[in-house]
Parts: structure tokens; sequence; C-alpha cells
């Protein structure tokens, strides 16, 4: 449909609990979806969240395959989410770097579990089950905190590793996003 303003860090919204999606099959949830879809791929986002477009809805989208702004990273499926519940299945810790659509140009090192499982819908309403380590695990637990209104630094637990992308990997070809 079309690419979207990614809302950064300070709007309102992006600090709000989103509320359930409670309708599915319907134009509204179709074009909210292509339009986040379309947002992420230009941005060359590993996933995207509905409140980061203006809609405080529970509804995620994420999957990497060949991505420049993670060249490293494992693929993780293509996947709708929505309404999504987070169980940890190993409650180590990892601490890796992240960026985010709406905080563009900036990295953190954030701790997350490894390994956990996920549950929630399709946009069909059809229940989704996976289990998810390392990276795969990581970009969803980024993308649900964002409908409870957190965002990656609030889980830093060291500042000093969080700046610019052109900073911190001065030697990587990293263009800054907007």
């Amino acid at each position: 449909m079309s690419v979207k303003e990614v809302l950064r860090m300070g709007n309102p919204i992006l600090a709000q609990i989103a509320e359930p999606v409670e309708e599915f099959n319907t134009p509204w949830l179709e074009t909210l979806l292509e339009d986040m879809f379309d947002t992420m791929a230009a941005r060359d986002g590993a996933g995207l969240a509905a409140p980061q477009i203006g809609v405080s809805r529970r509804v995620v989208i994420f999957g990497v395959q060949a991505n420049p702004r993670y060249p490293e990273v494992e693929e993780v499926p293509t996947t709708v989410l929505i309404n999504p519940v987070i169980t940890v299945l190993d409650d180590s810790l990892e601490e890796d770097w992240e960026g985010c659509l709406s905080l563009p140009g900036l990295r953190g090192r954030v701790p997350r579990f490894r390994r956990i499982r996920y549950a929630g819908l399709d946009q069909n309403g059809n229940p989704i089950e996976r289990t998810a380590e390392g990276f795969h695990a990581r970009v969803v637990q980024h993308e649900v905190d964002h409908l409870d209104g957190i965002l990656y630094p609030q889980r830093m637990r060291d500042l000093r590793s969080f700046g610019y992308e052109q900073e911190l990997f001065p030697e990587a070809d990293i263009s800054p996003l907007e």
C-alpha cells in the first residue's frame, strides 16, 4: 500500500501499551499489514511493530533474509504475529547489538533471553507457536517490547555501549537510515 513515517523515540505513542486486535480478515488489518511490510522493506528493517507507524495495536511483523543492516545474522522467517505472548525457555541472557527504526542511526548492546517460545495469531486469526533462539529470539523480543511501550535503550545495562553507528563502527560501511 504505502511506506509510512516511522515514529521516533520521544513520540508518546511509542510509550503506550498497545491494544489487542479483536477482528481478523478485515480490510483495516490487511491494509495495516501491507503498510507495515512496505515500511519495513523500505528501511531495511528486521521487524516492525504497529505502534512505530502510529497504530497502537498488538501487531508485529519480522523477517530477515539478506539484510544490509544485519549482514551476518541467520535468517528469520517472515512472520505476522498478532497479540503475541512470549515464554522464556532459558533465562540465560545474551548481550548483543541492536538497532531500531525508531532510533535511526543508533545502536546499543542489549541483554535478551537466548531461547524463547512465542505464540499469537496470524492475520487470519490462526494460532502461531514457535520456539526461537539467537537473533530470531532477539528480534521477537525487541518487537514485542514496542507493544508494551519499551524501546531498547530502556533494556540496556551500560549506556557507554550506546551511540551512533558511524561512531561505534567507523570501519563498517553503514549509511545512516532515516
